[in-house]
């Protein structure tokens, strides 16, 4: 329940996003906040989350993060203005923090037989797929009958549920030894990646400074912390850094696709937000159905043949959506849709793998968290970039008929997401990367 309430926010406020900047007369700029405030604070969050859940215990943590959740969105469907709306997306996003990696760590310490918990795992998984599926296609028909807040007062009755049903059913755990919090990384983090995000969108080169002396500032802060929140010689290892790295560019893709797409169909071609939807149900259900395949590639084979397919259909999909047009055929629209879900239905699986198996046994939770933390980030920058391209290519003009030559070179971007993908994946599954990983007792893939 709370993937589920998650993967639906991902995917539900993009199909929402033209009707919010109507109904609340939002600029570009101010609907990308909307998405990536989110995205922003539960990238920021989500290590530290693990860590704590560790130590004050599981059940509560994830409980709490539930609750705020929950509180959040119903805030957010009566927020009277962008602002506010943007403030109780942050809210949001700290009780999302706590769910994703919380429910993951509960789910190992209750199922302690291995094959239970291979199933408990799959289940756990096929829901990023429902998610996906029901997000676009919910939210459509929720903007288009009712209005945008309902999109999100939907998650209140799931987590109300989720709430009552963790206090019958999990137990409490906690770490035998939980790692220490790390305030002063938190606070690096944070302010790295919210003046990142914040000179992209806003074109302020002050706050890209900021950024910079951040970047610094955790390079020589975090060596030196016994337990760190941002471990550096993690990234020693190419399995890891590649799999980081491909996280990052695959889920900026998917998340700037995702925006692009949902302007183009409304405010371009002036489709309801229910038939919009329906148009990005292809990928979903191709994510549904290849993304077990890939896993099973994986297992067999490895994770180089899911990450070349999966960079070449990213790729391809960019590509084909390069000579975007307002009269531009369905059919053309459809393919490169089909083409990007094929992509991103094999290059999700690995890209845990890899991180994973790149790295000693006793380090497979804090690599698991980091490719969860790199997909968010992913998000925040695809939204970030994406959206600051195609704000500088309208012009000052309006969006249905300044967008889609101003989307050209965001479609780019996209396909250059698809080429990094293939050539990290190519590099860094490798013998060469191989023979650099640490001397160590590695995670079965």
């Amino acid at each position: 329940m709370s993937l589920l309430i998650v993967g639906l926010d991902n995917t539900i406020v993009n199909i929402a996003v033209p009707a919010i900047g109507h109904d609340l007369d939002a600029p570009l700029s101010g609907l990308q906040w909307t998405i990536d405030a989110y995205t922003l604070v539960l990238a920021s969050l989500l290590l530290m989350a693990g860590s704590t859940a560790d130590r004050i215990g599981r059940r509560r943590t994830f409980q709490t993060g539930l609750v705020v959740f929950s509180v959040g969105s119903l805030l957010c469907g009566l927020a009277p203005s962008l602002e506010w709306l943007i403030v109780f997306r942050v809210l949001q996003a700290i009780g999302g923090s706590m769910l994703n990696p919380v429910a993951m760590s509960i789910i190992t310490n209750v199922f302690t037989d291995r094959r239970e918990r291979a199933q408990a795992v799959g289940v756990w998984a096929g829901v990023v797929g429902i998610s996906m599926a029901l997000g676009p296609v919910v939210g459509g028909l929720l903007v288009q009958t009712v209005g945008w807040r309902t999109i999100f007062w939907i998650n209140v009755p799931i987590g109300i549920a989720a709430i009552v049903l963790t206090a019958l059913f999990v137990p409490e755990s906690r770490a035998p030894r939980p790692r220490r919090v790390d305030v002063p990384g938190q606070i690096i983090v944070l302010v790295l990646l919210a003046s990142a995000t914040y000179a992209i969108i806003e074109h302020d080169w002050r706050a890209g400074i900021v950024a910079l002396v951040a970047l610094v500032a955790l390079l020589l802060v975090e060596p030196r912390r016994p337990e760190p929140l941002v471990d550096i010689a993690l990234f020693r290892s190419p399995p890891f850094a590649g799999a980081t790295m491909i996280a990052v560019a695959a889920f900026g893709a998917l998340a700037g696709f995702l925006l692009l797409n949902t302007l183009y169909l409304q405010e371009v071609r002036h489709l309801s937000p229910m038939h919009a939807g329906l148009l990005t149900l292809p990928i979903a259900a191709i994510t549904v159905v290849l993304g077990p395949v890939s896993g099973r590639l994986v297992g067999a084979r490895g994770p180089r043949l899911p990450l070349l397919v999966g960079g070449a259909g990213i790729g391809v999909s960019g590509v084909l959506l390069t000579v975007l047009a307002p009269d531009t055929p369905l059919v053309w629209v459809l393919a490169a849709y089909v083409a990007f879900g094929i992509g991103f239905a094999m290059v999700n699986p690995p890209i845990t793998v890899t991180a994973v198996s790149g790295l000693p046994t006793a380090q497979a939770g804090v690599a698991a968290a980091f490719a969860s933390t790199s997909r968010q980030f992913g998000s925040t920058l695809g939204i970030a970039v994406l959206g600051a391209v195609v704000n500088a290519g309208l012009h000052d003009r309006a969006m249905a008929d300044g967008f889609t030559p101003a989307s050209h070179a965001g479609w780019w971007i996209v396909a250059g997401c698809g080429a990094a993908i293939l050539a990290i994946g190519t590099i860094t599954t490798g013998r060469w990367a191989k023979s650099r990983q640490p001397e160590a007792e590695l995670v079965d893939a």
